[in-house]
């Protein structure tokens, strides 16, 4: 991927890593569980298995090195996504949003298109998403979440505003949720919106306005 490309696929993803989400409080209450969300556990295997993934991936990649080297967080990586993926749910679900198989599709057809083949796109976001190739539809499934959240709240996510908008819807559901995270892996830090001592590669820009006006906000 080319990084000087600002691609709606590239903004929306980093949205929904900057959105705030209520800081865990890690337990040991749930053996073999990585997180707890709204009562369904997260467990350590299933982490495991999407970093195996991963790094199954990235190694039969021409620049296996250096995309390993790149993602040593990954498993925290992977779990702060897993989390993510569930309060999205839970937004969504309380705004009435909802994506079909089709729009999946159509989403991957342009993803194909723009990144010039099947191959073009799962390189790019093996690099810059730590992402294999069965986790592709799954994150597009989030991107057109968040871009429908954003509709239905009225809010323009190009926006510091609309930005704190989606971020706040993100925030209660995730408040519902009561997310807990295993303490190998961190606790939610919510200024910070991501795991304690993990920081997604690809939002630390984005993130800046979002955190400011919701420091602002408080």
């Amino acid at each position: 991927m080319h990084r000087r490309r600002r691609t709606a696929l590239t903004v929306s993803a980093a949205l929904l890593a900057a959105a705030p989400l209520l800081t865990a409080c890690g337990s040991q209450a749930h053996p073999g569980a990585a997180a707890v969300v709204g009562g369904d556990r997260i467990t350590v295997s299933t982490v495991q298995a999407q970093v195996a993934d991963v790094r199954e991936a990235q190694g039969a990649s021409p620049q296996s090195a250096q995309l390993t080297d790149q993602s040593g967080q990954l498993a925290r990586a992977k779990l702060h996504g897993l989390i993510l993926d569930r309060v999205l749910d839970r937004a969504a679900a309380d705004a009435g949003v909802t994506v079909s198989r089709a729009e999946i599709q159509q989403m991957r057809e342009s993803a194909v298109a723009q990144y010039h083949g099947e191959e073009g796109l799962r390189q790019a976001v093996l690099q810059e998403r730590w992402l294999a190739p069965g986790q592709i539809d799954a994150f597009l499934r989030e991107q057109i979440q968040i871009t429908k959240l954003g509709q239905a709240l009225g809010a323009d996510p190009s926006t510091p505003e609309g930005t704190k908008a989606i971020g706040d819807a993100l925030t209660k559901a995730s408040k519902a949720l009561n997310v807990d995270v295993n303490p190998r892996y961190g606790t939610w830090n919510n200024q910070q919106i991501q795991l304690t001592d993990y920081k997604a590669p690809w939002i630390s820009q984005v993130t800046k306005p979002a955190q400011a006006a919701a420091e602002a906000g408080a």
